[in-house]
C-alpha cells in the first residue's frame, strides 16, 4: 500500500492536517501547513530522537467486544422460526472485537487460526491476503500477497493494529471508521472519499523476522530507507507529522547502521546522502510539532556531515528565531544567503527578522529606562547641584579667609 501513495514533490511539499489517524501531537500546530519551499517536507533533501513521537499502539489483547448480530433473515420467513444460535458454527458465534474500546475499530475472526503463539510480533514482515471495501462494498484495493513490516507505520493504522491480533492462517473482517484509515481528506489510490468507513477482509499468510541490518547489502540499505522515506513524506503532506517522524527514524536506522559486509566508497556516499535526506525531512517535521529542541538537534546533525546544507541552515535559522535568539538566527540566515544570494524565502525570513530584533532591541531599552529612570534628567540635576555646591563652598572659604585675616591684625595689634 505504501507504493501506491503519492510522494512528495522534492522540496516543495505543503503540509496539510488531518487523518491516518493523526497522533495528538499534530492538534499542537501554530502555523497554516501551506508553506513556503523550504518549509516543504521533501528533500530540504530528516529525530527528537525519535522516541518522543515513536510511540507504542495501546494494548490491544485485553480489549473487550461486544455482540455479535446473528441474522438469518431468509430462514425466519420461510420457516416461521428464529434460528438457533447453538447450531451456528464456531466463526458464527465469534464476537466482535472492539480493538481500542471506543467502538471505532473492530475486528471479528471467520475462521480461526494456528493459536494465540503464532501471533505475528511487531517488527517482523507479514504477507496476507488483503481486500478493502467501502460500506457500501465497493472493492477499492485487493492483494493477494500484501506485504510489510508490521508497526512501521507501512499501512494504514487499522490493518496495523488488526494484523498483531490476527493468529497465522486466521480469516478476519475488520470494520474501521475513517480515523484509522485516510482520515478526512481520504485518498485517491486507492480511491477512497474522505471521512469513509472501510470493511477490510483479511487472512494472514505468513511472518517473519525482519533480516539483521548489519548483514543488509549497502544497496538494499539504501532501497528499503528510500520506502520508508516515502511513506513518511506522505504522511508529512497529510499533516501526519508524528508519523512522519516515525517513519524517517525507521528509515535513518537503515542509514546509520554498522555493516559487515563491504561497503564501497560510492555507496558509503549514498548512504550519506539518504541520511542527510531523513534528517532534514524530521527536521521539518518537528518545527511542525513545535518541537524546536529536537528540530534543531537535527539540523546540527546534518550541518556535521554537511556545513553547507542550506535548507539545514534555514532551518536552524528558523529554530533559533522562534526560541528568540534573533542575533544568531540572522548570522546563520546571512550565511545561507551567502552561498544562495538569488532564495527569495531565505531573503523574506532574513528581512522579518532583522525588523523583529530592532523592534526587541527597542523594546529592552525603553524597559531599561524605566527601570533606571531618565539618565539626561538625573545628569542635569547632579550639574546643577553640584553648581550650587561650588558656589556654597567658594563662599565659605573666602569667609574663613576674612575672618582668619581679622584675627590675625587683632593679635599683633595686641603684641604691640
Amino acid at each position: 500500500m505504501a507504493a501506491k501513495d503519492d510522494a512528495l514533490v522534492r522540496g516543495e511539499a505543503d503540509g496539510r492536517s488531518t487523518s491516518d489517524g493523526t497522533a495528538d501531537g499534530a492538534a499542537a500546530l501554530k502555523s497554516e501547513m501551506k508553506g513556503s519551499p523550504m518549509d516543504s517536507g521533501e528533500d530540504f533533501d530528516m529525530l527528537d530522537s525519535v522516541d518522543d513521537e515513536d510511540e507504542d499502539p495501546p494494548p490491544l489483547e485485553d480489549a473487550g467486544g461486544g455482540k455479535e448480530e446473528m441474522k438469518d433473515e431468509g430462514a425466519r420467513e420461510a420457516d416461521g422460526k428464529s434460528s438457533d444460535v447453538t447450531d451456528a458454527s464456531p466463526a458464527q458465534a465469534e464476537e466482535w472485537l472492539d480493538v481500542l474500546g471506543n467502538g471505532h475499530l473492530k475486528k471479528k475472526v471467520l475462521e480461526a487460526g494456528n493459536g494465540p503463539d503464532s501471533k505475528p510480533q511487531k517488527g517482523q514482515n507479514v504477507k496476507l491476503f488483503f481486500k478493502m471495501s467501502l460500506s457500501d462494498g465497493t472493492v477499492v484495493e485487493e492483494e493477494p500477497c500484501l506485504s510489510f513490516t508490521l508497526g512501521d507505520g507501512d499501512v494504514i493504522q487499522a490493518l496495523d493494529l488488526s494484523v498483531l491480533l490476527m493468529e497465522m492462517n486466521e480469516k478476519a473482517i475488520v470494520h474501521t471508521d475513517a480515523k484509522y484509515a485516510y482520515g478526512g481528506l481520504g485518498s485517491t489510490a486507492p480511491a477512497v472519499p474522505p471521512e469513509s468507513p472501510l470493511v477490510l477482509e483479511l487472512q494472514l499468510l505468513e511472518a517473519t523476522d525482519a533480516p539483521d541490518l548489519e548483514l543488509l547489502s549497502p544497496q538494499d540499505k539504501i532501497r528499503l530507507a528510500g520506502q520508508k522515506r516515502e511513506r513518511g513524506n506522505m504522511y508529512y503532506q497529510r499533516g501526519d507529522y508524528t508519523f512522519a517522524v516515525n517513519s524517517y527514524g525507521i528509515a535513518l536506522q537503515f542509514t546509520e547502521s554498522s555493516s559487515k559486509v563491504d561497503v564501497s566508497p560510492e555507496e558509503e556516499e549514498e548512504l550519506l546522502d539518504m541520511k542527510v535526506k531523513c534528517l532534514n525531512n524530521i527536521a521539518a517535521a518537528q518545527l511542525k510539532l513545535d518541537h524546536y529542541e529536537a528540530a534543531l538537534r537535527s539540523c546540527v546533525s546534518v550541518l556535521a556531515h554537511q556545513p553547507d546544507n542550506i535548507k539545514a541552515l534555514f532551518r536552524k535559522g528558523k529554530v533559533l528565531a522562534l526560541q528568540g535568539e534573533y542575533a544568531e538566527a540572522i548570522k546563520i540566515l546571512k550565511r545561507a544567503l551567502k552561498l544562495e544570494p538569488s532564495n527569495k524565502t531565505i531573503h523574506a525570513e532574513l528581512s522579518k527578522l532583522v525588523k523583529k530584533h530592532s523592534e526587541q532591541r527597542d523594546i529592552e531599552q525603553a524597559m531599561y529606562k524605566k527601570m533606571l529612570g531618565n539618565p539626561s534628567s538625573t545628569l542635569q540635576k547632579h550639574k546643577a547641584k553640584s553648581s550650587w555646591s561650588f558656589s556654597w563652598k567658594w563662599l565659605f572659604g573666602a569667609t574663613a579667609v576674612a575672618i582668619g585675616g581679622v584675627a590675625l591684625s587683632v593679635v599683633i595689634a595686641a603684641r604691640n
